[in-house]
């Protein structure tokens, strides 16, 4: 009965970055170079690998997809946050908030997918090379980056289901940038136990399972670039883990401090810094990361720069 007396939650109130006046147009600047930054990048990789026939392998048909779901969990909440920066709208419908959660979280899971993936064909690549093209036809890399698109679809799904039933009666000013889980469980006016044990349960199941194949698929890695004589190939081999590695170890730590411990048990303040940077960096870093320490794509962008300046060139001379 005391439920009834409160007035039920129809749009939320997204704080932001900051509540200083004086720094919402240097935020607004930073992040939508940040922004401009990761659709360059992603939409440019993107490009470039579908374009370069040197480039249709698995590994960068894997690194495709990471750049699409880069590219679309970047764009789930940074216009919205780019636009409350702007012009001060910090408002957010009930349903645009569980939309944000529910495709946020679908992304975000689906990329963890397709790191453990993404380490599964660097270790068929090198601990097995003769069996490589074999083991990793068209079909078995559709099938893991589709049951990756799935399996990040069916946690989100999941969680936002039972994250939906919860009653919000007010407060409805969120402490974040987005419609996260943590700073959502807050502000139900509920018991929530149960959602925080799922989402302890869920993510930590899924992140340790996913870290344990990373790890496992780079320690026969090891193993196996240790074998090679020559100072040569192994420098080749490594370099082509090197760029996925860094990539993993960016991403994890700031998104597992986030999404591993129930909001009661963390503080969302923390939680905040580590989004901005799994959210915002991350995908930005990304392109630069698998580009500058990639010889393939260092050569497939200088030829594709070569033959756009060749087709300029001979554009200008014909009649």
């Amino acid at each position: 009965m005391a439920e009834d007396n409160h007035t039920t939650v129809i749009e939320f109130i997204l704080l932001g970055l900051t509540s200083k006046p004086n720094l919402q147009t240097p935020l607004f600047v930073l992040i939508f170079t940040v922004y401009l930054l990761t659709l360059m990048g992603n939409l440019g990789l993107i490009s470039l690998i579908r374009t370069s026939p040197r480039l249709h392998t698995p590994m960068y048909f894997f690194l495709c997809n990471l750049s699409i779901v880069d590219l679309c969990y970047s764009s789930v909440f940074s216009p919205k946050l780019l636009v409350g920066l702007l012009v001060g709208k910090k408002s957010i419908s009930y349903c645009s908030c569980f939309a944000q959660h529910f495709f946020f979280l679908a992304f975000v899971t689906t990329e963890v997918f397709l790191l453990a993936v993404m380490a599964y064909d660097r270790y068929l690549a090198i601990c097995n090379p003769l069996l490589y093209s074999l083991s990793m036809p068209r079909r078995v890399c559709l099938q893991l980056v589709a049951t990756s698109y799935v399996g990040g679809i069916l946690n989100s799904f999941i969680q936002t289901s039972c994250l939906l039933p919860l009653p919000f009666c007010g407060p409805n000013v969120i402490n974040h940038f987005f419609c996260d889980t943590n700073p959502l469980l807050e502000l139900s006016c509920s018991d929530h136990r149960f959602n925080e044990l799922l989402l302890v349960t869920f993510n930590g199941t899924i992140s340790m399972s996913v870290l344990f194949i990373i790890i496992t698929s780079y320690v026969y890695i090891l193993l196996s670039i240790l074998r090679i004589r020559s100072a040569r190939g192994r420098h080749k081999a490594f370099s082509t883990c090197a760029s996925h590695l860094l990539a993993v170890a960016l991403f994890y730590v700031p998104a597992g401090l986030s999404h591993m411990q129930p909001g009661s048990k963390y503080l969302l303040e923390m939680e905040k810094v580590t989004a901005v940077f799994y959210t915002l960096i991350i995908p930005m870093l990304n392109p630069l990361i698998y580009s500058l320490r990639n010889a393939e794509v260092k050569e497939a962008f200088r030829r594709a720069t070569a033959r756009s300046v060749w087709s300029g060139g001979n554009s200008n001379i014909e009649p």
